[in-house]
């Protein structure tokens, strides 16, 4: 999907100061003869568990050139990971690095959108996939309480949103296919949690895992699932829970995808995500949005 155009898009990297230090982040400029030129701006956080992932991976680089050669100029953000602390050398033997947990990683995110408010041109979307969706929620709650100037829009792709996983349905089980139905079971999904949150108290911080909480605050959001994924169940309450908060939400399931298909970019779901994606932010950049729910 604009594979021809993306390569003129321009990118640069930089970092932007945080509470916590450095972030780096990457800026993506449309290229210059694109038409129509978008002046949203779009700050996409990529997804990997909070625990890996990078400015590099496609599910952050790829999905940028591609939101880029549309029009929008775009940053993303290696926000810092969630480790455990553990030793390595220094000149005077071995110390013990501190562990990362939440709220670091919120605290980078929510960083970078305001120095990005604060110097883009119009209107700021925020977006994530996956763990990158969640943090990406958190931090609108973040911003909401702090009396920040609001978002455009929010957008999250097969986001996972609660401190535990919703239960399952039956329906939902039997559409899980591949490895992935061994690796992201409630067991294995809600020790990611806590590996993140770092406790048993701050799993229940709502800038932690936004999902049964009080949602106010939410501007439009459009939500991408996939179909055959353990965590839509979390996605799916999470859109009622917006919905119920007032949030006009944009909800669609692609058929027969799997989770992370932002990170593939040779399988048709990339290409069907991103046009959601492009449609719905450029409705936003004009003021045109409209709403509808798919099932």
């Amino acid at each position: 999907m604009g594979n021809r155009l993306s390569l003129r898009v321009k990118s640069v990297d930089s970092t932007i100061q945080g509470t916590h230090g450095s972030i780096p982040v990457r800026w993506y400029a449309p290229p210059d003869n694109i038409s129509p030129r978008r002046c949203a701006t779009i700050v996409w956080i990529h997804g990997g568990g909070f625990f890996k992932g990078g400015l590099d991976q496609p599910e952050s680089h790829d999905v940028a050139r591609t939101l880029a050669a549309a029009g929008f100029p775009v940053v993303t953000v290696a926000y810092r990971l969630a480790t455990l602390s553990k030793p390595r050398r220094s000149g005077s033997g071995s110390v013990w690095s501190p562990a990362v947990h939440f709220p670091v990683p919120v605290d980078d995110v929510v960083a970078v959108v305001r120095k990005v408010q604060r110097e883009a041109v119009g209107k700021v979307i925020l977006g994530g996939a996956s763990a990158g969706a969640c943090l990406s929620a958190g931090a609108v709650l973040r911003l909401a309480d702090a009396g920040a100037d609001g978002l455009a829009g929010v957008l999250f792709a097969y986001g996972f949103f609660h401190a535990a996983l919703p239960k399952r349905s039956r329906q939902l089980r039997s559409r899980l296919r591949g490895p992935r139905r061994f690796v992201h079971t409630p067991m294995l999904l809600n020790l990611t949690n806590l590996h993140y949150a770092g406790t048993r108290t701050a799993l229940s911080d709502a800038h932690a895992f936004p999902g049964g909480h009080p949602l106010g605050g939410f501007p439009p959001t459009l939500m991408v699932d996939a179909d055959r994924d353990s965590m839509r169940s979390s996605a799916a309450q999470f859109a009622q829970e917006l919905s119920a908060a007032g949030t006009a939400v944009d909800y669609h399931v692609l058929p027969e995808t799997l989770h992370a298909f932002l990170n593939r970019p040779q399988e048709p779901a990339f290409a069907q995500g991103l046009r959601l994606i492009i449609d719905w932010a450029g409705q936003i950049d004009t003021g045109k949005l409209y709403t509808f729910v798919d099932s």
